[in-house]
């Protein structure tokens, strides 16, 4: 490549980012249309949760409890230099619901439920199943794609309040029942000190937004991917990558916006 082709293939590819944002856009936009069609076949949104959400259980409560129990260790570590040992159950708290739980969830929710929808999507089209549905006037994405749309939004709330649920519990036994922190003053600093609609509320906000981004990335790649195996497991990775990179600049985004001083 010569000095003068550089700026146009520059240009050929800042054309193919355009193009290839215009159709994400155009796509997402196409998704949330459909999005009413989902709620219609509810049976299928509530295959979708159990498939999706009830599935992911098991490695959300797990790693909850495992961060609610690192949390206590290590807050009360650094509380206890100060004096401060009783507000353990605030701390945890606050971390949890602000930004722990709703991150945490979302890319564990990533790592297992959008490599599974991106993966059943990709196979469904190598297998030419989403082909038959058009010849027969079916729309994948009013049949396929909607309901999982939903059913991740609907699954990401409700895994992000059972994560954080579960780390409080766990900081609980760690700092009051191991190391012996005033019972009382874990639960009464904690009713205090966390706000119901600024923290609790904002924790859910992300945990819809991040629902919302990590499973319609999913079906975006799986509903474009190449209809090969190898196609198939370039998306499932892509899609991990991208969902996680995409949740951390969304909470970098909405932490700022939330609690930023005015």
């Amino acid at each position: 490549m010569t000095l003068t082709d550089f700026p146009s293939a520059i240009g050929r590819r800042a054309l193919v980012i355009v193009a290839a944002l215009g159709h994400f856009t155009a796509f997402f936009i196409d998704l949330l249309r459909n999005t009413p069609s989902g709620l219609r076949r509810f049976y299928l949104t509530i295959l979708q949760v159990q498939a999706i959400g009830n599935r992911s259980l098991s490695i959300i409560a797990a790693s909850g409890a495992a961060v609610g129990l690192v949390l206590a260790l290590q807050g009360y570590n650094v509380l206890s230099r100060y004096g401060q040992a009783e507000s353990l159950g605030v701390l945890v708290a606050l971390s949890l619901v602000r930004e722990l739980g709703p991150v945490l969830t979302a890319l564990l929710f990533a790592g297992r439920a959008g490599t599974s929808l991106t993966a059943e999507i990709g196979l469904m089209k190598a297998g030419e199943q989403l082909a038959a549905m058009e010849m027969m006037a079916v729309d994948p994405r009013v049949r396929v794609l909607a309901p999982r749309f939903v059913a991740g939004i609907i699954s990401m709330p409700l895994l992000g309040a059972i994560f954080s649920m579960v780390g409080v519990m766990a900081a609980y036994v760690v700092g009051v029942m191991m190391i012996g922190v005033d019972q009382g003053q874990f639960w009464s600093q904690m009713q205090d000190g966390v706000d119901v609609v600024k923290d609790v509320g904002n924790g859910v906000v992300k945990t819809v937004v991040f629902g919302i981004a990590t499973t319609f990335i999913a079906l975006y790649i799986g509903y474009e991917s190449k209809a090969t195996p190898e196609g198939v497991a370039l998306a499932t990775t892509q899609t991990v990558v991208v969902s996680s990179l995409s949740v951390l600049f969304l909470d970098f985004i909405l932490t700022a916006l939330m609690f930023s001083k005015p």
